[in-house]
Parts: C-alpha cells; sequence; structure tokens
C-alpha cells in the first residue's frame, strides 16, 4: 500500500469515528469525504437533467419527429428513466459507492461486468465533456457578428483551463458551484415556461399560436414511425445524467435521506421541465421552421431564444443565450465530477483533461458538426447504461432475496418493482433495436465515375451521415463486448453466487442523529413542499 493511501485511510478513519459511523468502507471508498448537503444532492439531480440537451437538441426533434413526435418520445424516455432512477436509488441507499451502479456487477454478477460498465460509463462521460465544450462554441456564436472570424476553439480551451482549477479545490466547491448554476436554470426554465404560454395566447408578440403549429404541413407526427425513432438517441443524451444522483451519494452526508429524496423528484422535473417546455417549443415553432435544426457549423441559437425573439423581447434572448452558456459550464463541472469519480487514477494522469481537447477538432470540422457526432455517440452509449442498471436491479434483489434478507431491510424500496422495472427494460430494449435498425437501413449509393460534382457532394454527406450512424449504434456493444470479455480471459473472473454476492461492505450505517434526521419535521404543508422541490 502507498504512503497515499494509507494517509488517506487513517483520514476517513478518523472523520467515520468523528461523526459515529462504524460501516465497512470499500476500496473505492477511501479518501473521499461527505461533504454534499441535501441542497446540493437535489440541485445536482435537477442540473443532471437540465442541459445542453434540452436546450440545443429539443429543436431538432420537433423537426425531425413534429410536436407530438417530439413530445411522444420525451415521454417514452423520461418513463423509462423514472425506473431506472428507482433502481438506482435502491442500491445506492444502501450501497453508497463511488462507481455506484458500475460496482454493482463486481458484487453480484461477475467482476468483468463491472470493469466493462466502469469504463463504457467513464468513455460516456470523457465524450460529453468534448460535446458540451463543442456546445459552448455553437452558444457564443450568437454574440458574433456575421462572418466572423473569432476562432471557436478559444473558448473551449478557457473552459478547460477553468474546470481543471475548480476540480483540484474538492467537492465541496463543486457542490456549491453546482448549486448555484442549478438555480439559475430552474429559474430560467419557469420564466421560460411562463413567457412561452403568453406569447403562445399571443399576449406577448401579438401572434396567437395556440396549437396552429399542430396542424401544418407534417405535424404533429412528422416522418411517422420512422420520424420518432430517429430523434430517440439524441432524447437519450438530453435526459443522460440524471442517474449521476448515483454518483454523488458516496459523498452524501446522509445517503439515506438524500438519495431518495433526489430519485422521488425524477418524474416531476421530467413533466414539468421537459414535456411543458417541449409541448410550448412545438407549439410555438413550426417543424419546418429552419431555425429549429440548430445542426450546422454556423448555428447560432438555441430554440429556446427563438420563443423570447418571437415575444419581442430581445434583451431576454440574449439572456437566455447566457444562460445556456452557464448551462454548458454546468455540464462540463458535473462532466468532470463524474468521469473522476469513475477512474480516479486515470483522471490524476491527465486523462480527462485529453478527452476534453477532442472538442478542438471543432477548429477544423465546426462545433455543430462536432456537436452531432458526440450526441449521437452519447445517446447510445446512455441507452446501454440504463439497460445494463435494470438488468443489474434484478440481479441484486434476486440475490438479496437469496440469502434470505426480507425486502423490509433495504433503506429505501423502488416503487412499482418488478413490473415498472419489466415496463422499462422492454421500451429499453426497442429503443436499442430502433437505434440499431436506423444504422443499417438505407446505404448511400455511389452515382458513378461520371457523376457531377453537386451529385458527390450529396454522396459524401450521406456518406458521412450513414458512417455516423453505425458508429453510433454499434460501437457502445462492440467496445463492452471487448472490454468484458477481455477481463474476463486475463483475470479468469466467474459468475458470483447468489448466496456468496457482497452486499454489506461499503454500507451506510446511520448514526442516531441520521436516524433521526429522517423523521419527518415541522407543519404537514412544509413537509409536502419539501417532498416536492
Amino acid at each position: 500500500m502507498s504512503k497515499l493511501e494509507d494517509m488517506s485511510e487513517k483520514y476517513e478513519a478518523e472523520q467515520m469515528q468523528e461523526a459515529g459511523h462504524h460501516e465497512v468502507l470499500a476500496a473505492e471508498q477511501q479518501g473521499l469525504k461527505r461533504d454534499l448537503r441535501l441542497r446540493h444532492m437535489i440541485m445536482i439531480a435537477i442540473s443532471g437533467t437540465i442541459g445542453t440537451g434540452l436546450f440545443l437538441t429539443s429543436g431538432t426533434t420537433i423537426a425531425t419527429a413534429g410536436p407530438g413526435g417530439a413530445l411522444l418520445a420525451y415521454g417514452v424516455i423520461g418513463l423509462w428513466l423514472v425506473f431506472v432512477c428507482q433502481a438506482i436509488g435502491e442500491v445506492a441507499t444502501l450501497l453508497p459507492l463511488p462507481g455506484a451502479f458500475n460496482a454493482w456487477g463486481g458484487r453480484v454478477f461477475d467482476e468483468a461486468f463491472s470493469f466493462q460498465m466502469t469504463w463504457m460509463y467513464f468513455i460516456n462521460w470523457a465524450l460529453t465533456i468534448p460535446a458540451e465544450l463543442s456546445a459552448s462554441a455553437i452558444i457564443v456564436e450568437f454574440w458574433l457578428p456575421e462572418n466572423s472570424t473569432f476562432p471557436s476553439w478559444v473558448v473551449p480551451l478557457i473552459i478547460i483551463l477553468v474546470m481543471i482549477a475548480i476540480n483540484l479545490v474538492g467537492v465541496k466547491a463543486y457542490g456549491e458551484l453546482e448549486y448555484w448554476f442549478s438555480v439559475l436554470k430552474v429559474l430560467t426554465i419557469i420564466m421560460f415556461i411562463i413567457c412561452g404560454i403568453l406569447v403562445d395566447a399571443g399576449v406577448l408578440g401579438r401572434v396567437k399560436y395556440g396549437m396552429n403549429a399542430w396542424h401544418v404541413d407534417g405535424a404533429p407526427f412528422k416522418g411517422g414511425l420512422l420520424g420518432f425513432i430517429t430523434t430517440l438517441v439524441s432524447v437519450g443524451y438530453a435526459y443522460g445524467g440524471t442517474e449521476m444522483t448515483g454518483v454523488t451519494a458516496a459523498e452524501s452526508r446522509n445517503p439515506h435521506k438524500h438519495v431518495p429524496k433526489a430519485v422521488n423528484t425524477v418524474l416531476l422535473r421530467i413533466a414539468f421541465f421537459y414535456l411543458v417546455s417541449v409541448f410550448l417549443l412545438g407549439s410555438i415553432i413550426e417543424n419546418s421552421d429552419p431555425s429549429l435544426l440548430n445542426a450546422g457549423s454556423s448555428a447560432a441559437k438555441a430554440p429556446f431564444t427563438i420563443v423570447f425573439t418571437k415575444a419581442g423581447i430581445n434583451a431576454a434572448a440574449n439572456y437566455m443565450n447566457a444562460v445556456v452558456f452557464t448551462s454548458v459550464f454546468s455540464a462540463i463541472n458535473s462532466d468532470f465530477y463524474v468521469a473522476t469519480r469513475m477512474l480516479l487514477s486515470l483522471s490524476r494522469n491527465g486523462i480527462v483533461t485529453a478527452f476534453s481537447c477532442l472538442s478542438m477538432i471543432t477548429i477544423f470540422v465546426g462545433s455543430g458538426v462536432v456537436f452531432q457526432w458526440f450526441v449521437s455517440i452519447i445517446g447510445s452509449i446512455i441507452f446501454q447504461s440504463w439497460i445494463l442498471i435494470l438488468l443489474l436491479h434484478f440481479r441484486f434483489r434476486y440475490c438479496w432475496k437469496k440469502q434470505g434478507r426480507p425486502v423490509s431491510d433495504l433503506p429505501y424500496v423502488s416503487w412499482g418493482y418488478p413490473y415498472g422495472n419489466i415496463l422499462a427494460t422492454v421500451i429499453g430494449c426497442c429503443c436499442i433495436i430502433a437505434t440499431w435498425y436506423l444504422s443499417v437501413i438505407n446505404p448511400p449509393h455511389y452515382p458513378g465515375d461520371g457523376a457531377t460534382p453537386d451529385k458527390l457532394r450529396v454522396y459524401q454527406k450521406a456518406r458521412d451521415s450513414y458512417s455516423q450512424g453505425l458508429l453510433s449504434a454499434w460501437f457502445p456493444w462492440v467496445c463492452s463486448a471487448c472490454l468484458f470479455f477481455g477481463y474476463k480471459f486475463v483475470c479468469k473472473t466467474k459468475l458470483i453466487k447468489a448466496e456468496e454476492a457482497d452486499l454489506d461492505t461499503g454500507r451506510f450505517v446511520p448514526t442516531e442523529s441520521d436516524k433521526e434526521d429522517l423523521k419527518p419535521h415541522g407543519p404537514m404543508w412544509k413537509r409536502i413542499l419539501q417532498y416536492l422541490i
């Protein structure tokens, strides 16, 4: 054991002794501090949901599937995610490990499974960082004059340097920064919803939109079933990060209270922030409006700012774009946090920062193009992670039962089990199969040696798009298979018997003060309000 590891263990033991905790720590818990309060946990969970996915890709979703198709896509993926978060809440409350669900495989199934999931989740977040950085370059273009020569790589470079400084300070600084960023995002979403309702009703902007956009050509379900399934990956990207609650549990002061509180607000957040926002966007902006796409290298504004522009509030549009920029900053802050918790040793060697520098390829191909590449790949990895979380939860419950432990002994029980898990698994499998199907249909055909330059350009664009689809749909599964079987071959791991699964090491054992904190306090109206927010 190194001197640094020995000092970490000693420090952690002293902290636990002072706090009155007596749990047996898992190796990966050494050196971490329980510095996240309830307000941090709630706002981190909210921040994980509200980000560039909602602000930047919601417009493309409406343009592709129409207002009805977009709303259905967000609703279906949201339903899947609700039960994923319930699964995370149940196990993370019991075992608040830094690796969260990525560590479960080594406890209840096979160490190779945990190795594979940890690496894939790390890759997910390591790629999310350059995706968000590319988005930052898109957003800054809003304030630049037309045909500006401002280099797009400058903004990502500055953010990378700031993020390195923040993550050197510690988890408390991360929690505080994320809290205030989240407050700003929540207030802005509420402002947008109020403004959107007034614009839709014609109170602002002098044009009454109502439900007219739902009856234009192509609406409400533009492109039919194919248009709907085409949007699923980008919607998955938009929701990605909600599962972060399981990771932050390792540094929560009271996981038995904080984790359930965070996961139980998922449904409310999805219904309010996503579905209401997408409904208003789809009602105000017609699906044929080219400004919805916001995907080219010269993309200059998020779809939310269009609503403020239609309201005639130009200053508010600038404010909204500034908020979107802070959301990107906040998302990158979370990305650094999760990536370093997944593979702490790798992050100390600069790997997360190295992945961040992938955003510099915006110099060559444009920030909007790079952003779409990463969205498609990350969305597929997120789908894989969610379906594996559900399968591991099934396995966890099986091990718990085989060891003769009653469900009532769990500090938090996911509601709807097993039927909710079954429904979510069916939804997840259908979404994954849909992405596979989309990746192989309509391959591009070479126009021939005598083709005109225009036809060759169309072919090259179609070929690049087809290659991107193949990569995003199949990369997570091919990579996961290589990681799983490679580790299994090298380390000779075996399937863990249910009766021998370790369900105790790393458990959070609450003190008497923790137990007292779990009891309801204050008048009924205050408790209801606290549950909702």
